[in-house]
């Protein structure tokens, strides 16, 4: 057993790297499945349920007004076990109404956590090191959510467990690793002194920008990717989980690679066939009419997700250290503007033409594109983009 004095916050962003997917993945795999089977949901209740879903992303900016009376570690820990009692619970109320209660729940965990784990990780890490040391948590997720989808494959298809047993079984062990984090991790040291007030600043334009589109696009595969291979192809529990297993597989063996790659060739380029393929993705989607395509198209785009690496890399790299904190928050909350009203929105359009969905996928892509050619070769604060914009903050 690791001794305490051995510890250091990289085994603790570590901790949370591992534990967040291997709960969190439990719950999504099974989500469009019971929606469909236990609740009756059609498209647009799945609409509906994710917008739901990212309010609390969009509310990520309260996580200041938290930290006036909170440490970041303490909140990440307590965030958590938020989310893991909320996956705990879902299960047992397979209608609408408590399913979207419950998935707020689970969703304010899963939001506060991802926003003060990123906060941390920049604030921890050296800047020359956090590409490589991101595309290692990437690997470390891959493992971590490759074991929820096993566990949840054999425990679904061979023994038969019901989804209640599932949610609660996988809530209940993140409560219980909850726990053991608290009460084995020393409590840190801190970085900067953050600042604990909402900051805006206009020499962040590009950055919010990216995060804006990248929000928009990761609700259009979250939501309606994975909804089309259940509605349109009849993907099972057993074939859903399979088919993420691939991905996971994929992501451990490529994620320290692809942290190597940004780190090598910079954050415009990884940006540039991040939004080319997702252009070619999207497309994809939207005219696929074979099963075994569609899970191709669905494996390639989840691989682009960890190019979110250079997107992170970027902002520490303009940023004033004492902004990370404030800045994770708003940026979680910028990048839910688009994913409060998408679902619910493209939702009504998915029940007419899921072609229209998907090409919808292809213009934020492109729009992503144009604005990732803006990031300089070497972006630093005052080089934030190619373009000469007068600085005005508020903060």
């Amino acid at each position: 057993m690791t001794k305490r004095r051995e510890l250091s916050p990289e085994s603790l962003l570590l901790a949370f790297a591992f534990m967040m997917p291997l709960v969190f993945s439990v719950w999504q795999v099974l989500l469009n499945n019971f929606a469909v089977e236990m609740a009756s949901f059609t498209g647009r209740e799945i609409g509906i349920l994710q917008s739901v879903r990212e309010i609390p992303g969009f509310l990520a900016f309260t996580v200041i007004f938290v930290l006036m009376v909170l440490s970041e570690q303490t909140l990440a820990i307590l965030s958590l076990g938020i989310m893991s009692a909320g996956v705990a619970i879902t299960g047992f109320w397979p209608s609408a109404m408590p399913l979207y209660l419950t998935t707020v729940l689970m969703s304010v965990g899963f939001h506060y956590l991802e926003t003060v784990n990123q906060s941390l990780t920049l604030q921890w890490l050296d800047k020359k090191k956090s590409a490589q040391f991101m595309g290692k948590v990437i690997s470390v997720k891959a493992v971590s959510a490759l074991l929820a989808y096993g566990v949840v494959w054999v425990l679904m298809e061979k023994f038969a467990v019901q989804y209640k047993q599932m949610y609660l079984l996988a809530g209940s062990f993140g409560v219980l690793a909850t726990l053991v984090i608290w009460f084995t991790f020393p409590r840190f040291k801190k970085g900067e002194t953050q600042h604990k007030k909402i900051v805006l600043k206009s020499r962040y334009w590009l950055y919010y920008a990216l995060v804006f589109c990248s929000g928009a696009r990761r609700q259009i595969f979250m939501v309606f990717a994975g909804f089309m291979m259940v509605q349109k192809f009849g993907y099972s529990v057993g074939d859903i989980s399979l088919l993420f297993i691939v991905n996971y597989v994929i992501n451990m063996a490529f994620g320290k690679k692809i942290g190597h790659f940004v780190s090598k060739v910079g954050e415009r380029k990884a940006l540039t066939v991040e939004y080319i393929g997702l252009i070619l993705v999207f497309g994809g989607y939207a005219v696929v009419t074979n099963a075994h395509v569609a899970a191709g198209l669905y494996v390639v785009d989840h691989l682009l997700f960890a190019m979110a690496i250079a997107r992170k890399t970027y902002f520490q790299k303009i940023a004033d250290p004492k902004d990370l904190a404030a800045s994770s928050g708003i940026s979680f909350t910028i990048g839910h503007i688009a994913a409060v009203f998408i679902p619910f929105i493209l939702g009504i359009v998915w029940l007419k033409s899921p072609f229209a969905v998907f090409m919808i996928g292809v213009g934020f892509a492109v729009t992503s594109l144009m604005l990732a050619r803006l990031i300089p070769d070497n972006p630093a604060p005052g080089r934030e983009t190619t373009l000469v914009v007068p600085h005005l903050q508020v903060a």
